[in-house]
């Protein structure tokens, strides 16, 4: 992948991440977010949103340890915030379980994106 074309991918997984975190803001801080949107067990919730937080920042970023470590943190205090924050929300509760839940979420994502961005590279790049 061309440098042009890397930054122009990254640039699309970042507006993905803010259009997910926008999102996830939404349905973690209304009183009664819609029935639709629910895979059934709210912990299901948390580690699919933060799963799919995590993928979308992993691509939009420049890999490296440190990084990583700083993705996993900001997205881990965002669960935070929102535990926080949904304590003043009608018919909401703040929960540790459900931020070990986000924290599951993002070793998940952490561990997809890994692979996937590796397979993609390997893909441009032509090896097998």
């Amino acid at each position: 992948m061309t440098g042009t074309s890397a930054t122009a991918t990254a640039r699309h997984w970042r507006t993905l991440l803010v259009l997910l975190l926008v999102v996830v803001s939404y349905l973690a801080l209304t009183p009664t977010p819609p029935k639709e949107l629910t895979l059934g067990w709210d912990k299901a919730n948390h580690m699919a949103a933060f799963a799919a937080l995590t993928i979308a920042a992993y691509g939009g970023i420049r890999v490296s340890l440190g990084r990583l470590l700083l993705l996993a943190a900001s997205l881990l205090a965002f669960g935070g915030l929102i535990e926080v924050l949904q304590r003043f929300v009608p018919g909401r509760s703040c929960e540790w379980e459900d931020l070990f839940a986000d924290a599951i979420g993002i070793a998940f994502g952490m561990a997809i994106g890994a692979c996937v961005f590796r397979m993609a590279r390997r893909m441009f790049r032509g090896d097998r």
